[in-house]
């Protein structure tokens, strides 16, 4: 027992270790703020295009969403940071992640709030237009915050496993959550400060995943 708590809960290494650990959860975080809301809006941009009356921007759409979904994101992630330079297109580590991400959970967003806008009755969107309203008002007021709100579970899970997402960023060397506490392991000999970070993410997400349950079971309800 006293061997496992030296090599994995030394109190000791964990404060040594804490300096680098905390810019990386701080990385983390920033990536957590620009991959989100591009994604939220990418995604909806995807779902109004793949919902749109004309087949010359519904198909492209489908298509686009279908193949950034079937790519592995570490995958993508590898071809925009290594593969883009070969065409002359050179991205700092932060750019080539952001990029990489939002082409990722734009795509899944998108079906979430594909599913969500395909929840709302037709007779929801006339109704509105027989009042006066144009179709952007009727879009903006009376469908999207019916059909966010029958998503709102998966959008949230959907967030959950981007900010999981952002641990893949250790690939480029960008000093994230994982990668700092890995930097701290390796020159430390201990995995203390892997169970520092694995401790901030719990931190992080736990609350999160508590808030879906509670939509959830309020949905069911």
């Amino acid at each position: 027992m006293e061997a496992l708590r030296e090599q994995f809960f030394d109190l000791g290494i964990m404060a040594q270790a804490a300096p680098l650990i905390w810019r990386g959860f701080g990385t983390t975080l920033l990536l957590c703020a620009i991959v989100i809301p591009l994604g939220l809006v990418g995604g909806l941009g995807a779902a109004l295009l793949s919902t749109a009356p004309s087949r010359w921007l519904r198909w492209p759409a489908i298509v686009t969403v279908d193949l950034f979904r079937a790519v592995p994101p570490l995958v993508l992630l590898i071809f925009v940071y290594a593969g883009l330079p070969f065409a002359g297109i050179r991205l700092s580590p932060l750019t080539a992640v952001a990029l990489a991400f939002f082409l990722n959970t734009s795509s899944y967003y998108g079906e979430i709030f594909r599913a969500g806008l395909g929840s709302v009755g037709r007779g929801q969107g006339e109704a509105a237009r027989s009042t006066g309203l144009t179709p952007a008002q009727t879009l903006t007021a009376v469908i999207l915050p019916q059909a966010v709100r029958n998503v709102l579970p998966d959008l949230l899970s959907n967030s959950v496993e981007a900010v999981k997402l952002t641990s893949l960023a250790s690939v480029v060397a960008l000093p994230e959550l994982l990668y700092s506490a890995d930097m701290a392991r390796s020159l430390t000999y201990n995995a203390s400060p892997l169970i520092f970070a694995a401790a901030l993410y719990l931190a992080l997400l736990w609350p999160l995943v508590r808030v879906i349950s509670r939509f959830e079971n309020r949905l069911r309800a």
